[in-house]
């Protein structure tokens, strides 16, 4: 990921609730689409054990 632009998932098309994403400087930045004032920065290497434990349901008893 390399852009300045945020991203949001295909999965929520015209939804403008949804959690968006972008790479600035070596970090990755995460905001809410609806609260763009308040942004989460991490490592490009904590995010994507982020992804992966998501797509590995190891957070599913936390909803």
């Amino acid at each position: 990921m390399a852009s300045q632009t945020w991203q949001k998932a295909s999965y929520s098309a015209a939804n403008d609730n949804c959690v968006e994403v972008r790479a600035v400087g070596g970090l990755v930045e995460l905001r809410e689409s609806d609260d763009g004032e308040l942004i989460l920065h991490t490592t490009a290497a904590a995010f994507t054990e982020l992804l992966h434990a998501i797509k590995a349901g190891e957070l599913d008893r936390h909803s």
